[in-house]
């Protein structure tokens, strides 16, 4: 006969709310310091509260740079296909590569290009979409929308101790520390 040997599941986090916004960006700068990979929830945007929680620097501009220039280039080489290549045709004796004229087309091709990068850029680089959030789980967490000042420390921080943290979210000046399931 074996013996089941029953293990809890080690928690996504730990859910923390706050009183007020300086509260959560003090808390989350301790945090920082301490090592903890952190992410933050509130109703509205808090200055200086990215800074605090080691928000990276994101990839998206270069993104939606190179997708303009993709555009604008692509734009180009259609018309110039079209107008030199596939179907030529001299019109009051103009050049057949007459950039001038291609002008509106590459315009809007390098815009639309931008956008559309710009948007799944940004779908990607959030890891959206993502249907399940381990977080929804916590009852009070419905408040960050409305009134609630949120800070959670995930479990792929090194060194995560699950007490050590929760502690250091009490001694911050935490209403409420709660343990989000995976």
């Amino acid at each position: 006969m074996s013996a089941t040997h029953s293990e809890k599941p080690t928690p996504y986090g730990l859910l923390a709310e706050f009183g007020t916004p300086k509260q959560l960006v003090h808390a989350a700068q301790q945090a920082n310091q301490q090592g903890y990979t952190l992410d933050a929830f509130s109703p509205f945007p808090i200055e200086g509260l990215a800074e605090a929680i080691g928000f990276p620097s994101t990839r998206l501009p270069v993104l939606v740079f190179c997708g303009a220039v993709f555009g604008g280039l692509s734009g180009f080489a259609l018309q110039y296909y079209c107008s030199v290549i596939a179907y030529p045709i001299n019109v009051g004796g103009r050049p057949l590569n007459s950039w001038p004229s291609f002008i509106p087309i590459m315009f809007e091709t390098t815009i639309l290009c931008a956008a559309l990068t710009a948007v799944l850029g940004m779908l990607f680089l959030n890891g959206l979409p993502m249907p399940y959030q381990p977080i929804f789980n916590v009852d009070r967490f419905s408040a960050a929308s409305r009134d609630g000042y949120f800070l959670l420390i995930k479990n792929t921080s090194q060194p995560f101790d699950k007490k050590r943290a929760g502690d250091l979210l009490r001694e911050l000046g935490a209403t409420e520390v709660s343990e989000v399931a995976p």
